[in-house]
């Protein structure tokens, strides 16, 4: 699971991002001593999105090609082993340190700033003393969502100390999306790297837009993630609204859904259970994209907002919201569209 990843900070070293980013020692050792035919493919955070994204890059990348993982988690990582025995090569790291040497490409999909942080810090540092290691083509995709602040001191480090390219991909879609492999990336990077980068993303998704250069891709997605938590409650309320006031709550959401009102809460993640059948809404809000995951996004689009001078109005009411929701028993750690229960909505 994506919370789990939590425990990375007990393998980061005290050191920080700004420190790495300064001079780097004369006598480099490299990652790879030698040219290898095949790619090599990191992958860090086989959580609920982590795990689906690289199954799909697994099982699209040529069979030669190595992949190596790395969790907290070593059930989910003997896991994805055994599920790809005979099909792929696939190999366990004991340390995001290891994934870091021995790989050409390194995705991340980590929960939160610090963890996003505290991984690259480990895979930058210099080992066992040694002077920083050296590898300019090796590229890192990092697909967490997190702060543009965060990710901007995270490509720094990566670029300054010249151990790879540095790029932010977040996705959209959640775990229905990982799972078909139908995500879209939101991409923050260099014009000269969107090739590159993209041909990995697409074995992982359906769409790469590119939005500008680095923290592009977050700003993108931070802005999406905002409206949608907006949509989210308007949705809620407003099928609450006709319910009560008699309405099928099927045909109303159909007629919604070919009007103005019509948005993604409404018509692929609607909160009333049974308008639609694969929604968390009709499993009892299980699964989907959790309420506490919408309000670390939420945080962190206000966060990003008041450093540009932002000042969001409805933002403010969504966090209290949803805060108010996961604190209450009857809804805490389900999907976010379970806002319709927490203001007393038919089921």
């Amino acid at each position: 699971m994506r919370a789990s990843l939590s425990k990375l900070t007990l393998n980061a070293s005290r050191g920080s991002l700004a420190a790495l980013a300064g001079p780097v020692a004369a006598g480099r050792r490299t990652f790879a001593t030698a040219h290898r035919l095949q790619a090599t493919y990191g992958f860090i955070g086989l959580g609920q999105m982590g795990y689906p994204m690289a199954s799909n890059l697994r099982s699209k990348i040529q069979p030669s090609d190595d992949m190596i993982i790395h969790d907290v988690n070593s059930k989910i990582l003997e896991q994805f082993q055994k599920e790809f025995s005979g099909v792929g090569n696939v190999k366990i790291a004991d340390s995001v340190r290891d994934v870091a040497e021995q790989s050409n490409v390194v995705i991340t999909v980590l929960p939160e700033p610090q963890h996003v942080q505290n991984v690259f810090q480990v895979m930058l540092k210099p080992q066992n003393g040694s002077a920083s290691a050296h590898h300019e083509d090796r590229l890192f995709i990092d697909c967490s969502t997190i702060d543009p602040k965060s990710s901007s001191q995270v490509a720094n480090a990566v670029h300054s100390t010249h151990q790879g390219k540095f790029v932010d991909a977040p996705m959209s879609g959640g775990v229905v999306g990982a799972k078909a492999g139908k995500l879209t990336f939101m991409l923050g990077a260099p014009d000269e790297l969107i090739p590159r980068v993209s041909e990995v993303l697409d074995k992982m998704g359906k769409r790469v837009v590119h939005l500008g250069p680095q923290t592009s891709g977050l700003k993108g997605k931070l802005a999406n993630n905002y409206l949608l938590a907006l949509n989210n409650v308007a949705t809620a309320e407003a099928m609450n609204m006709g319910v009560k006031w008699g309405l099928d709550p099927n045909k109303l959401a159909d007629m919604i859904n070919t009007a103005t009102g019509k948005c993604w809460p409404s018509e692929i993640n609607n909160p009333v259970p049974g308008v639609s059948p694969d929604a968390p809404a009709s499993r009892d809000y299980a699964g989907g994209f959790s309420t506490p995951m919408m309000l670390k996004d939420l945080r962190l689009a206000l966060q990003a907002a008041v450093e540009s001078d932002i000042a969001p109005l409805l933002g403010v009411q969504a966090k209290e919201i949803y805060t108010a929701v996961q604190a209450d028993e009857r809804c805490a750690g389900k999907d976010f569209s379970v806002v319709y229960r927490y203001i007393g909505g038919k089921e």
